[in-house]
């Protein structure tokens, strides 16, 4: 080894450089993981992951939405289902590789956004670069003569530069001028405003779904119950943010006066109406209620909640005399069953009076269930009945009639659409009636009890809906497309300007008679830059002192 490669610490030639120790390549993995994660390209990879990711909780029924109609296609495909199932693809925007997309993408962002910040801001207060050295070597430029001194040329051009960035130096020649000028800044602060705008979205989505809650709820309209917010009991599904246990509440109370839908001549629904009562904040110290109407699209807004009309159905109505002349009436939604013409199904239970049966035993023997079918718009096959259309025009029930044990009693959760078909295997349930009825027909059980169908009212499903970052994420989102019209519509530009004395036929400089040359470059989009340029330099040199001219 020389001395040489001793003092400079290199190994010697046809050597290995000795190998790093374990905390330097940890070190140095961290920090290309880092650099890559932090590049632009790996943040467009990843806002494409992200839309691409998204495409199952679209085209798949997600659990938040309807889980029944999630059971019913895992129960469809009783092979792939339950795989699908493990993927979390039933509850896409919850799910562990969502979520990890969606970090990463934003974690991305902030570390590709913050040092262009900083660029950006040591950039506005770099002056603009020196002009070249040889300006006919950029893709425009000019070369002429002025009969004006170097100083008023500048002048001139520097009065006309309104908008531009400019910085004037001295040249390398005897009486030479430089005239650096830039414009366009503002399309670089447009990008970085609307990336830094998305970042605002995607924190104010999170903070949405940490913090928010939303309720479906289902209420009987033609001034039924209602509701109140009071907890998550009310709510016939409920979904609390992930920092939020469903207490807190903002205490609002409903009742639907009515509810309208428009249908087309096909049985589609067009337009739902409905005209509800609300108490909130002050109103429900001094018991005040105010009258307002939604529509799909149109919720009410009321203390940072929203409330929407989701969709409708109806809750047929029955009343049971009992052989002892007591009566029940209830009422409870059944499900459409059919989008387009609204068969529904369910059923309906009641309990016998208080105190008519000596015994529980004798009392739940005699309880009724109802179970069938509603029909809007009944046509009848024979005895077999379906709907034509999804308004109420003509309505019908076809009902099967048990008598016995329902299973109210036993605390054991229940449908609300079908009965325990174990109750009536074991023989609980009996079934002691199959009839068709329409409002205001009635049928009599063995044992005296009668039955009557007493029409069916309009129920409306609302949703409450509760997101504490909802005006951030509209006003991220007009920040973003504003920040992009602003980077998409400013152009960037350079042109720098040298003169100097034009040397007169003796050789000596002539003070009165300027050397001009002009030079320009697109830091973005070339096309149309020549026009452009021509248009400038005809503005700013150009006039009855011009003298003879070539340009690119």
């Amino acid at each position: 080894m020389t001395n040489s490669e001793q003092a400079s610490g290199e190994p010697p030639t046809g050597q290995l450089p000795p190998r790093q120790s374990l905390p330097g390549r940890a070190l140095a993995f961290v920090r290309n993981t880092w650099r890559g994660l932090t590049s632009m390209r790996t943040a467009l990879v990843l806002l494409f992951l992200l839309a691409l990711a998204a495409i199952p909780g679209a085209l798949l029924p997600q659990r938040s939405l309807n889980e029944q109609k999630v059971a019913q296609y895992i129960a469809d495909r009783p092979t792939l289902g339950p795989w699908m199932d493990r993927f979390e693809l039933f509850d896409v925007f919850g799910s562990f590789w969502f979520t990890a997309i969606y970090v990463l993408l934003f974690i991305s962002l902030v570390g590709c956004i913050l040092p262009r910040c900083f660029d950006h801001y040591r950039a506005l207060r770099t002056p603009p670069v020196r002009a070249p050295r040889n300006l006919t070597r950029l893709p425009h430029h000019y070369s002429g003569t002025a009969e004006q001194t170097p100083d008023e040329v500048v002048a001139q051009v520097r009065a006309g530069l309104r908008g531009w960035r400019t910085e004037v130096r001295p040249g390398t020649k005897d009486g030479e001028v430089t005239l650096s000028a830039e414009k366009g800044y503002t399309r670089e602060l447009g990008n970085l405003v609307f990336h830094l705008a998305l970042v605002g979205l995607l924190v104010a989505i999170a903070v949405g779904k940490l913090f928010g809650y939303e309720g479906n709820v289902i209420v009987i309209a033609n001034d039924g119950p209602g509701f109140c917010t009071t907890s998550p009991a009310v709510f016939d599904s409920f979904k609390a943010g992930n920092v939020n246990d469903g207490t807190g509440m903002t205490p609002i109370c409903v009742r639907v006066k009515d509810f309208k839908a428009d249908y087309l001549t096909n049985g589609q629904a067009e337009m739902f109406t409905s005209n509800i009562e609300y108490q909130a904040e002050g109103d429900l110290q001094t018991n005040t209620w105010r009258s307002t109407r939604i529509q799909v699209n149109h919720p009410l807004r009321v203390a940072g909640d929203r409330i929407y009309l989701q969709g409708h159905g109806y809750a047929p109505k029955f009343t049971v005399t009992f052989p002892n002349g007591q009566t029940r009436t209830e009422s409870i939604q059944w499900r459409p069953d059919d989008a387009m013409t609204f068969l529904s199904s369910g059923v309906l239970r009641i309990d016998p009076p208080g105190g008519m049966y000596a015994t529980d035993e004798e009392r739940r023997k005699n309880q009724i269930a109802i179970e069938g079918l509603f029909a809007p718009t009944a046509l009848f096959h024979g005895s077999l009945m379906t709907s034509s259309f999804p308004a109420m025009n003509d309505p019908a029930v076809a009902v099967d009639i048990y008598r016995g044990d329902t299973g109210l009693d036993t605390g054991k959760p229940q449908s609300l659409f079908a009965l325990d078909t174990e109750q009536v295997k074991q023989g609980r349930l009996t079934k002691e009636a199959r009839v068709n009825l329409r409002p205001g027909e009635s049928t009599s059980l063995p044992n005296g009890t009668k039955v009557t169908f007493d029409g069916a009212q309009e129920f409306a499903n609302l949703q409450v809906s509760h997101d504490p970052a909802q005006q951030w994420v509209l006003v991220s989102a007009v920040i973003m497309m504003l920040g992009l019209l602003v980077s998409l519509l400013v152009k960037r530009r350079r042109i720098w300007v040298r003169v100097y004395p034009a040397e007169s036929a003796a050789g000596t400089l002539d003070k009165r008679r300027t050397v001009v040359e002009m030079g320009g470059l697109a830091r973005t989009d070339q096309a149309g830059w020549g026009g452009e340029f021509d248009q400038l330099r005809a503005r700013l040199l150009d006039g009855p002192s011009a003298a003879k001219t070539t340009g690119d």
